[in-house]
């Protein structure tokens, strides 16, 4: 019981360094939703520069600024949202390994999430795009600038997603010609287990990275009963560990993921296997309202200022190179970080079934 409390002390402590200006934001946007003509004064005070004075921001008010940021700056309300998301889901993803989720269910959750909204769960939930953004705020804190890889590279990442995909799928094939034992129950598929193991890696991106407990083939490093790991250290300890190399091989991995990320936005994103988009079903007849949630662009209000592709982490070129109608390119994320900056009122819009839920915003 102390362990488990330390743990998620360590826990609390670190992601409330990093998104310490998220997480007060968000306790304040709770407090607004109750007290709305404290924060409506606080507003019209900011607006005339009259708030500095009024309130000491070092006592109970000290959210006020964090706030008042985060109504006025539209270019960053998404991506605060969003950060407050990705926690929120690590935390619960977190939970669901201790409590011991079937890996099965957890799977089927996402390929269920990518048909019917999208690759929503690559840009609001996965752990390892939550790690990736840390990287990417670290960078721009420090005015380092990122890397773009031409279209053609980023092409070729992106298809590499789909060859990944199938030969993972594929390991499982000659179990079911040979019938092997425990290929037709249900609770193997479930726990992914033999002969359905292999599926557990497309998983990897659930990994938390400290762990209250050692993993089945090792962690990168103990320290006092907190291990520390990555996505994908426990494929390659697993899989290499007759070798010798596979701690040292692990190490190597982790670094050239995490140089990589800092320097290109997203990397991994670009050809993970678990991100795969099921595109193909919405060409047939009958499944062409999937998936749900869609990125619109209204062709008339764009003045082609190039902003959404500059700032789309994984840069998909398809947002500002259609000129009316839905976007369908599977290499999107949802992300929004294009109708977040798209200074056109309503050029940008997420849609689900048909209904908006966010539209871009003239914010200049």
């Amino acid at each position: 019981m102390v362990t488990y409390f330390s743990f998620f002390l360590v826990v609390c402590c670190f992601f409330f360094g990093v998104y310490f200006t998220t997480i007060k934001a968000f306790i304040w946007l709770c407090h607004c939703l109750i007290n709305k003509a404290f924060i409506e004064e606080m507003y019209l005070k900011a607006e005339k520069g009259s708030l500095a004075g009024h309130f000491d921001f070092s006592g109970k008010h000290w959210g006020v600024q964090v706030t008042l940021s985060w109504l006025k700056d539209k270019t960053k309300r998404i991506s605060l949202l969003r950060g407050i998301i990705q926690l929120a889901f690590w935390f619960i993803i977190l939970y669901a390994s201790i409590i011991g989720v079937g890996k099965g269910l957890l799977l089927f959750l996402i390929i269920g999430a990518n048909l019917f909204f999208g690759r929503v769960f690559c840009g609001w939930i996965c752990p390892l795009g939550f790690y990736m953004d840390i990287l990417t705020l670290l960078r721009r804190l420090l005015r380092v600038r990122h890397w773009a890889l031409s279209k053609k590279i980023n092409s070729y990442l992106h298809m590499t997603r789909y060859l990944i995909a199938a030969a993972i799928l594929l390991l499982v094939i000659p179990s079911f010609l040979f019938g092997a034992a425990g290929v037709t129950e249900i609770s193997n598929l479930l726990t992914l287990r033999h002969p359905f193991t292999p599926y557990a890696f497309l998983l990897e991106p659930l990994q938390p990275i400290v762990l209250p407990w050692r993993p089945p083939f090792g962690a990168l490093l103990e320290l006092n009963g907190i291990n520390l790991t990555f996505p994908y250290v426990g494929e390659i300890l697993l899989y290499l560990r007759d070798t010798g190399l596979s701690l040292p091989l692990a190490y190597i991995f982790v670094t050239l993921i995490l140089l990589a990320s800092f320097k290109v936005r997203r990397f991994w994103c670009r050809f993970c296997p678990t991100g795969i988009s099921i595109a193909i079903v919405n060409r047939l007849r009958g499944f062409r309202w999937l998936p749900l949630l869609r990125l619109s662009k209204k062709g008339v209000k764009c003045t082609k200022c190039g902003i959404c592709s500059r700032v789309c982490p994984v840069q998909v070129e398809e947002v500002y190179e259609k000129n009316d109608g839905t976007i369908d390119t599977s290499m999107c994320m949802l992300c929004l970080r294009c109708v977040e900056m798209c200074p056109e009122k309503d050029c940008l819009s997420l849609k689900l079934a048909g209904r908006t839920l966010s539209r871009s915003r003239n914010w200049l």
